[in-house]
């Protein structure tokens, strides 16, 4: 060690390969908050002073603790990622607090395996944490062994360190409970000194008889907040309100459930049931009325000796039936271009010729089944083959089995859909059909929820497009509910309230009255660009599918088209469109949209997406098989073709294209490449804007390298949401799990951001939580600026733009990636930016 001048030189701590702290995996080391610093990622288990000097505080886990040079630099070494989660356990204090340390000397043991199996990462931070006094000069090459030279510290200029403190106005205080998981250890503190650094007023935190100033880590940790613990905040300066307002959100951001849950949450009073169940928002909305239950149709037992040939002649008529109704569904559908209907009632129909299908009931019936029951095993057998594949990815698929065994079996039976719902009814099943939705809605229901389902499933997508209020993934206690017992469905927070009082239907019939006026005011200005309360413009775009679907977007007040499923073209064909037929359909999208931009996805099929004129290999688990583009490296014709297409529309310049399941940047380097060579063949001048589809974690963590050669990134939420938490996004058991409000996903969605403002590129969301205005205030301050949502929801979004301060969004968004789980999101959003 060196100390000349009050420059220092720290030497290595730990021995390992050196990490820059902008690949640090964590947002809030890796954002500075903390201060500067760099990282190692250990190769040895025991953790050694960088220099002499006072250790002058130590994490009561054992995980950090903090040195004091001579020359009064402060350095922060911390082991590992997420370590305090551990409580202590694997790591060997060897120096106390207070105590006088020399350069080399052993301050930490701590066990190597155990953190590496339970612990975010074994990355190690070395991090200064008065900066303001002095700055830094990394010196290691990119590795280093105990006691190699690591970083010089370089004292700042007097003029530098000195900044104005503005006390010359008013001072507030207020107390608040500390939430975050482990206590007050280094990064919340980190995020509470950030906060407090965004504000001119002095900041201190209060606990028992000790207090500190929010502008040091050092002072906040040492101060030993525990989780739980009530401490008091103070602020003195101009803007000592907002400042005290911004730091109670920091320290307090997942306890505001008692303050803003309904009041059945309450304790349940004597001998009244009084309760909640809680599910997944497959379509928003908020109604009131009695629930009735549907159940399926049941069979008795088979008496056998069937007659064969009047057997087979029952159910070739009862099958003619259905395919009959499909096809004036589909008929309707088409006249309405209500495109995703369309493709769902397409599905059933190829799902009725299918020859498994039909050679099982066949042959059942041949060995002397009924019709009916023949017919009922068959689907059942189907059925049980996808769930034994263990693939819940086709759930959804059973789901449309099952709708077909029970419109077949009706037929058979000469039972026509038939239940008398009164109107306004809230209706409860184990799992409803695409064929029951439709009638359902056509009967004026108020509102539909399931024990099981998916928020993805085709039911959600219809209740959606009907505008219907549906929960999935209730569970089997909603088929416990009397029938007809009057009820709340706030699907919009997956809930259902089983006992609400006469107060809470009344005001259930006021927030719909007040929903009303509030879409026809939003619907009014929705031609109107969206820009938050402190001028910054957020793009709202449209998801669609077809042309058709453009056109209402463009009528909706749609900023353009922010992403356009190829895949429509490709779907229920039995041949590929050619490319004529493929530059038509897109030049019919450019042309609905007037003026306005259109992104438009390369085609995205495979895993659960198939085609008959594409044989795929069968795979264990399609979703992480050939999908998108990786299928280029299967059929690099088919790609080929739609970039042709793509290339001949008009103007050019306002198509921009984008690719999906991209995961590492050489996949984006020869689809470039490619789309050169296509422009020179075609002799263009120029080339439309290339970007990449955010869906896969590998393109989140390099998104920064990605943005440096696409011209735009877009986030898929939902594909997200599920190769991150590992849940199949269709699985009724896990589908109120798969939250893309859940800190990894946002820590995701913040690196992607981060990644892109590095080379100057935007980033969009098209997955569906863009759509959800819950989230518009997190994607805004977390660097979002093209939100791609549902047509019907652009004047809605747009609103919800209008009314937020984006600096606000900024500050409070960061702190919620420090939460524990979607559910604490959730509801620090509805604390910091409620939904009127």
């Amino acid at each position: 060690m060196s100390n000349n001048n009050n420059d220092l030189t720290l030497s290595a701590p730990l021995t390992g390969p050196v990490l820059t702290l902008g690949n640090v995996p964590d947002d809030v080391f890796a954002s500075g908050a903390m201060g500067d610093g760099i990282a190692i990622d250990p190769l040895n288990d025991c953790l050694h002073a960088p220099c002499d000097g006072v250790i002058i505080h130590v994490a009561r886990t054992g995980h950090a603790l903090t040195i004091r040079a001579d020359n009064g630099a402060e350095v922060l070494m911390h082991v590992g990622i997420d370590t305090v989660e551990l409580n202590g356990e694997g790591f060997a204090l060897l120096v106390k607090n207070g105590a006088r340390v020399s350069q080399g000397q052993a301050l930490v043991q701590f066990d190597l395996d155990r953190i590496a199996r339970q612990c975010k990462s074994l990355v190690s931070l070395i991090i200064l944490t008065n900066g303001e006094r002095f700055q830094l000069r990394a010196l290691a090459g990119q590795a280093v062994k105990v006691g190699q030279p690591l970083l010089q510290i370089v004292a700042r200029s007097a003029a530098s360190v000195e900044a104005p403190v503005d006390n010359s106005a008013g001072e507030a205080s207020v107390h608040v409970r500390i939430t975050h998981r482990g206590g007050l250890h280094a990064r919340p503190a980190a995020l509470i000194r950030k906060t407090a650094q965004g504000f001119s007023s002095q900041a201190q935190l209060h606990f028992g008889d000790k207090s500190a100033s929010c502008d040091s880590l050092i002072g906040l940790m040492g101060l030993g907040i525990g989780e739980g613990d009530e401490v008091r905040v103070s602020c003195r300066g101009k803007d000592a309100e907002a400042a005290l307002q911004a730091l109670v959100a920091a320290l307090s951001a997942a306890i505001k459930e008692a303050h803003h849950a309904p009041a059945v949450v309450a304790p349940r009073p004597v001998n009244t049931e009084v309760g909640v169940l809680q599910g997944v928002c497959a379509a928003p909305g908020l109604v009131c009325g009695p629930l009735l239950r549907l159940t399926g149709i049941e069979l008795p037992d088979d008496t056998g000796n069937h007659v064969a040939d009047e057997q087979l002649q029952r159910l070739d008529v009862a099958l003619e039936q259905v395919r009959s109704e499909i096809r004036s569904t589909l008929e309707h559908a088409r006249q309405r271009k209500n495109v995703e209907e369309e493709d769902i009632f397409a599905a059933h129909l190829a799902l009725l010729d299918d020859p498994a299908l039909l050679d099982a009931a066949t042959g059942a019936i041949e060995h002397g089944s009924a019709a009916t029951h023949a017919w009922r095993d068959a689907i059942q057998t189907q059925c049980a083959v996808l769930q034994a594949l263990g693939k819940p990815l086709f759930a959804e698929r059973a789901n449309d089995l099952r709708d077909l065994q029970q419109r077949v079996l009706r037929t058979l039976l000469g039972e026509a859909w038939h239940f008398e719902l009164p109107a306004g009814a809230i209706v409860s099943a184990h799992e409803l059909t695409p064929s029951d939705l439709l009638q359902l809605s056509a009967q004026q229901t108020a509102g539909i929820c399931m024990a099981e389902g998916g928020a993805t499933s085709h039911v959600a997508i219809l209740a959606r497009g009907k505008g219907l209020p549906c929960v999935v993934a209730l569970g089997p206690e909603v088929l416990d509910v009397p029938h007809g017992q009057r009820v709340v469905l706030d699907a919009a927070n997956g809930r259902l309230e089983l006992a609400p009082s006469d107060a809470r239907h009344a005001e259930v019939h006021q927030i719909r009255d007040a929903q009303k006026l509030r879409r026809q005011q939003q619907q009014a200005q929705s031609q109107q660009p969206a820009h938050t309360t402190d001028g910054v413009s957020i793009e709202v775009a449209a998801n669609v599918a077809s042309s058709a679907e453009a056109q209402v977007a463009f009528e909706n007040g749609a900023d353009g088209v922010g992403l356009l499923r190829t895949e429509f073209l490709f779907v229920d064909r039995r041949t590929a469109p050619d490319e004529q037929e493929q530059r038509h359909a897109y030049q019919a999208v450019l042309d609905a949209m007037g003026d306005k931009s259109v992104i438009i996805r390369t085609i995205d099929v495979g895993g659960d997406k198939q085609l008959d004129y594409l044989p795929l290999p069968v795979e264990a688990n399609p979703v992480l098989g050939l999908r998108g583009i990786r299928m280029a490296q299967v059929r690099p014709d088919l790609l080929d073709q739609q970039l042709r297409a793509l290339l001949q529309v008009c103007p050019l310049e306002r198509c921009r294209i984008l690719l999906p399941m991209v995961s590492e940047v050489d996949e984006l380097l020869q689809i470039r490449q490619r789309l050169d060579e296509l422009c020179v063949a075609l002799e263009l001048t120029q080339r439309p804007e290339l970007g990449v589809m955010i869906e896969v974690p590998a393109a989140a963590l390099m998104a920064e390298q990605l943005a440096k050669h696409a011209d735009f990134l877009s986030i898929g939420t939902n594909d997200l949401s599920q190769y991150t938490l590992a849940m199949d996004r269709d699985h009724a058991g896990l589908a109120a799990r798969v939250d893309a409000f859940h800190p990894a996903l946002l820590r995701l969605i913040a690196q992607t951001c981060a990644g892109a403002a590095k080379h100057g590129r935007w980033v969009g969301v098209c997955g569906a939580l863009a759509s959800d205005p819950l989230a518009t205030p997190v994607l805004v301050g977390l660097g979002v600026s093209e939100l791609s949502v549902s047509p019907l929801q652009i004047g809605e979004i747009k609103d919800r733009v209008r009314h937020l301060d984006a600096a606000q969004c900024r500050q409070l968004s960061h702190g919620l990636l420090d939460l524990s789980s979607a559910k604490a999101v959730r509801q620090a959003c509805q604390h910091h930016w409620p939904l009127s």
